[in-house]
């Protein structure tokens, strides 16, 4: 895949699993609300986020980050869940982001995206 330097968002840490790999692309599809965080050291690994704000409008934020959740994909729509409890946040203009855990029993690991 080709792409230009300012796709590139790097996460000093890593993500939670995957501590060693530093630099994702941030991708957006044109016709989909999901976005999508590919690594850039190993590419097989890609991870499909949705932004926390829209799932809920209260999200605790962090200041000039957007948050996201982790998508948990399955052909079922109805079990196609969202991690709130380890957002990732991401600051597009800096190029930069990180991965924390909220302390609270309101945000679940498993929140169902779609209900009947």
């Amino acid at each position: 895949m080709e792409f230009t330097e300012d796709k590139i968002i790097k996460f000093s840490e890593g993500l939670y699993g995957f501590e060693q790999l530093k630099q994702y692309l941030f991708i957006k599809p044109d016709d989909s609300f999901f976005f999508w965080l590919n690594s850039i050291e190993n590419p097989n690994i890609a991870f499909p986020l949705f932004g926390l704000r829209l799932v809920d409008g209260a999200y605790p934020q962090e200041e000039h980050f957007e948050g996201f959740g982790i998508v948990t994909l399955n052909n079922n729509p109805l079990k196609v869940t969202i991690n709130m409890k380890a957002p990732v946040y991401i600051n597009q203009d800096e190029k930069s982001g990180f991965q924390k855990i909220i302390d609270s029993d309101k945000f679940p690991v498993h929140y169902n995206l779609f209900i009947e």
